[in-house]
């Protein structure tokens, strides 16, 4: 399982999150304390916004504990509004393509968890991206199928938390006809420079864990807490969709129905 993490408020310097606190990102990549592995180490990512509504994003195949181009951007990129993302690989190849953030446009995905079964059933799901978008591919994770069918359902009127459930539920729906006994689970945040859309959900009774951190002039969304502030960090609710814009959160139920599938 990967780690990651999502801040939005007043703008501060990247490494005072991924860098600096006593649990940052970078220290989780090599001592996790809530997942199925304390050591991320099968590469890395931040995604930023600035000026541009189009975010920046820096991905290496390296572990974030030994990148010492991380900690030089960290240290001078300021940002309302980034990304960052430790993984530790499920069956994928370790490449820079298949690193977290993915980017499209202006909007940025992250995620944690996996699709069971997910090499029974990729060939069928990729087949469900429309061809504008699957000539964005490059890798060959499930997250970044699932990013991808996402933004297709949000092209089709969807709102981002609704169609982060019409994909998952396209997932599901796969791994059923397959017979796939595996769970599918998912933690993941989707970003367009004014709002964060994050979720934790699981078709069992298993999701990864997922926190918020309200400290009044910003919010963050993590895997884990990253600081010795542990009365702030709330762990979000299973089956949950929390979204963030503006200082402002939103909390509401995440259902993902069982799709035909195709």
């Amino acid at each position: 399982m990967c780690r990651f993490l999502a801040y939005s408020g007043v703008p501060v310097f990247l490494e005072d999150f991924i860098a600096s606190p006593c649990h940052s990102l970078i220290h989780q990549s090599l001592h996790a304390e809530e997942c199925k592995s304390g050591t991320n180490g099968d590469g890395f990512g931040v995604g930023w916004y600035g000026d541009k509504p189009e975010p920046g994003q820096y991905r290496e195949v390296r572990p974030a504990w030994s990148d010492e181009n991380l900690l030089s951007i960290a240290r001078l990129v300021r940002s309302h509004l980034f990304f960052a993302h430790v993984r530790a690989a499920t069956g994928t190849a370790t490449t820079r393509a298949n690193c977290h953030p993915f980017v499209h446009g202006r909007h940025l995905f992250m995620h944690n968890g996996q699709i069971g079964g997910y090499a029974l059933i990729r060939r069928r799901l990729e087949s469900l991206i429309p061809d504008e978008l699957y000539a964005a591919r490059v890798g060959t994770t499930d997250s970044e199928a699932i990013f991808l069918l996402t933004l297709a359902r949000m092209a089709q009127g969807l709102a981002p938390g609704e169609a982060l459930a019409s994909a998952l539920g396209d997932a599901l729906a796969l791994m059923q006809a397959a017979g796939v006994r595996e769970p599918l689970r998912c933690a993941a945040a989707l970003a367009d420079g004014d709002t964060i859309h994050a979720v934790r959900w699981s078709s069992d009774a298993k999701p990864p864990t997922l926190y918020v951190c309200n400290r009044g002039d910003s919010v963050v969304v993590a895997s884990e807490p990253v600081d010795a502030a542990r009365d702030c960090w709330q762990a979000l609710a299973c089956n949950t969709l929390v979204s963030v814009r503006a200082g402002t959160i939103a909390v509401s139920a995440f259902e993902v129905g069982l799709r035909r599938a195709a």
